[in-house]
This record gives structure tokens, sequence and C-alpha cells, in this order.
């Protein structure tokens, strides 16, 4: 490997006529949480907020470096749209990028200033293969260039270049590196630029758990449902050369992380630490919960991957992150149809609880009516008393919290 990291290194070092490196950041309230010497590889610092421009220049240097100056095309709803488009601009060559209908407005402008006259934003498809399979279309039709998101040995030798900087900016390898895998680009670049001298540490969401999948297989297979909750890092099959250099990962070293629990997280490196990370970003910081005894008195280096959070999802996150930490449950409540029958339950409240969701219809000619209310509280110990008391004024109730089905449409 040692050409390829020859490679990587030539491809960060030009990478510095592009934007400057990322900040290797010790973060002093992880440290001491988990008793290690734990640092942030800020890649939401970026210009354009992800590692994923990585990949970008480097594969469109490399066609241009052999002659050619043609229309880059690509398929993508986020940050490989961003780098690509921010890209273009840079190097002044036209590029077209096709997006789901169901983009969000806030992507489709970030990728739009990023590109500027540069770039031709696209709209095809409701579902992302059909999205990609425009794209790929019109690249044959127009013989452009196609630009994959991860699954290009370019892109890979590109997004390695995060290695090469962690090196340099610490004087050599961590003890550990924890980051996220969706597509494997990251993934394969830095494991393939690191080999053995840091332990690594992959995590993936549970919800596009694809890496797991292709290493209990022994190939790539394409996940039959996905959660796009961590869009950064939810992909339904991971790629064929990226998996080429993950296949002989040692499966302990791959790692799930649940949606709720990581807003538990995001949660807390806003409050806390005032650092905005979007899902993808915030997965190596959350497996930190799983590890404490593998990193203590370690140097442990968590890769941030991004930071394109859209602060209309906040109060999603927010509302998951409580569920996840037992502070906010959901009943559907059988109330007696009888004046003062909810001031019994009100009197159930104590000084900890709040009401933050109430919806009663009152029906006639019949003795009781249904109750969808949520309640937040201090702590995940206060809702045994509330459930006691319940039982106790002999109030009929189901706890919906977790029943995913009626949550969704109910919450």
């Amino acid at each position: 490997m040692s050409d390829f990291v020859d490679r990587a290194r030539a491809a960060e070092r030009a990478m510095r006529a592009v934007f400057p490196e990322t900040p290797l950041l010790r973060n002093e309230h992880l440290s001491e949480r988990y008793g290690a010497n734990i640092l942030l590889k800020r890649e939401d610092l970026t210009p354009v907020r992800s590692y994923k421009l990585r990949g970008a220049f480097n594969a469109m240097r490399k066609v241009m470096a052999a002659g050619e100056k043609p229309t880059f095309v690509c398929a993508s709803a986020g940050n490989h749209a961003q780098g690509v488009a921010f890209m273009c601009q840079h190097f002044d060559v036209r590029g077209v990028i096709f997006m789901p209908v169901t983009t969000p407005q806030q992507k489709i402008g970030k990728t739009a200033k990023f590109g500027g006259d540069s770039i031709e934003i696209r709209m095809v498809g409701d579902y992302f293969d059909d999205t990609l399979a425009a794209a790929q279309a019109y690249c044959r039709e127009i013989g452009a260039h196609f630009l994959p998101p991860f699954d290009d040995e370019d892109v890979i030798e590109g997004q390695a270049s995060v290695a090469a900087e962690i090196e340099a900016q610490l004087g050599g390898f961590p003890d550990h590196i924890v980051m996220p895998v969706g597509g494997g680009g990251l993934a394969a670049g830095v494991l393939s630029y690191v080999g053995e001298a840091s332990r690594i540490t992959l995590v993936e969401p549970e919800g596009g758990a694809c890496l797991n999948a292709a290493l209990a297989a022994g190939e790539p297979v394409k996940l039959k449902r996905v959660d796009n909750f961590a869009d950064g890092a939810a992909v339904a099959q991971i790629g064929q050369r990226t998996f080429e250099r993950l296949k002989t990962l040692d499966p302990a070293r791959s790692r799930t992380i649940n949606e709720d629990r990581l807003c538990t997280t995001m949660i807390e490196m806003l409050n806390v630490e005032g650092i905005v990370l979007e899902p993808a970003g915030a997965l190596s910081i959350d497996a930190l919960k799983d590890m404490r005894e593998e990193i203590a008195g370690k140097t442990v280096i968590c890769v941030t991957s991004g930071g394109n959070f859209d602060f209309e999802r906040l109060p999603e996150v927010k509302e998951r992150a409580q569920r996840y930490s037992g502070v906010k449950k959901y009943f559907i409540l059988r109330m007696p149809q009888r004046p003062g029958a909810l001031k019994d339950f009100l009197n159930i409240l104590g000084p900890e609880d709040d009401i933050a969701r109430f919806e009663y219809l009152k029906k006639s000619a019949r003795n009781f009516g249904s109750v969808l209310i949520g309640i937040e509280t201090t702590s995940p110990g206060n809702f045994a008393r509330i459930e006691a008391a319940l039982d106790d004024e002999g109030f009929t109730y189901r706890d919906i919290t977790n029943d995913q089905v009626l949550a969704e449409f109910l919450i």
C-alpha cells in the first residue's frame, strides 16, 4: 500500500490550493468522560461542511490531468452533490447534478450556491435509484464523466487525505480511529492508508448497516429497507471497490448505532460544545459509549464527517433523544366523560412533569373518551410514579412511545 499512501499524500498536498486542512482538536468534555485523550477530526468544517469534496476534487483533477475537460455528472441528494458542485466552480468546468424530486429545498439551495453558474441541477425521480438511472443515462447520451460518491479508486484515494492530515497533525498515528461508514469511501481510504498503525472502528446506523451485512455475507448485499435518518451514512449497499478494501475487517470492529440514541449525542454536542453535527457526523462520537474499556487511557480520534444539518429537523432530533432517554412518553388514556375527570388526572402529575401533547375529543353517548397525551419529565424514574398513580385511580391507559406504527401515525 506504499504507492497508495504516496498518492493520498499527493492528493492532500494538491488540496491545499483549494481549502486548508481541517482541525484536529482535543475535546476536553469527551476526554474527561471516557478517561482518554479524545480528539475530533473536524470534517464538518470543510467549505462544504463534509469530507465529500476531497474525493470529488481528486477524481476531477485526475480526469483533467489526463487532458480532458468533460461535463461532470453526479446523482446525489446530499453531501456528494455539494462537494461536486464546489469543485465544478473551482475548476471552472460544467457539472450536471441529478437530485431526487423529494430533496429538501435547503440541500438544493446549498448545492446551487456552491456550484454557481458552473452547474445545472436536474430534479428527477421520487427515489434515488430513479435519479441514479437518469444521471447515468444522461452520461451515456452526451459522453459526460460520471462521478460516483464512493465506489471509485480516485474517490477513495481522495478521502484517504483525511488520514494523511491526521498523520501530519499528530506527528504519527493515534491508538484508535473511529469513523462512520456508509458506502465505504472514507473508511476504505483511511484504513488503506493507516493499515495496522491504528486500531480502526467503523460505525454505521442500525437502519443502514450495509457494511455489517456485507461482512456477514462475504460480499456486498443490498438491504431490503433503509432508514434515511442518518442520510450521510445510510446506504443500501456498500461499494464493490470499497468492500474489497474492508472485507478483512474484524466484524467486532464494525459497530451499529441506534438512531434514537444518536440523537442524544447530537443534542449533547450542540448544547455542551456548540458543535452542529448531522446524524452521520455524530456516529463516531456516539460509538464511544460502547467503547469505554477499550479506549481508556488511549489517544482516540473521532472523525466528525459532516455538519450539514437542517435546523428544521431539530424538533425531531430532540423528540427522539427525549424518548430514547426515557424522559418523554406518549400514552393513549381512557378518560371518563364526567366533570372533574381531567382534574383527577392532572393531580397525578408532579412538579417535574409537564404535558407536551394533549388531544381529546368528547364523544356523545359514550361514557369514556380517548386522550392522546405526551408527558415530559426530568427523570425517567418519574414515570413509574405516574403509572402507579394511574393504576391506583383506575385509569385505563396504553404506553405507545415505542409502538412504531402508532407513534408514526399519531405523533
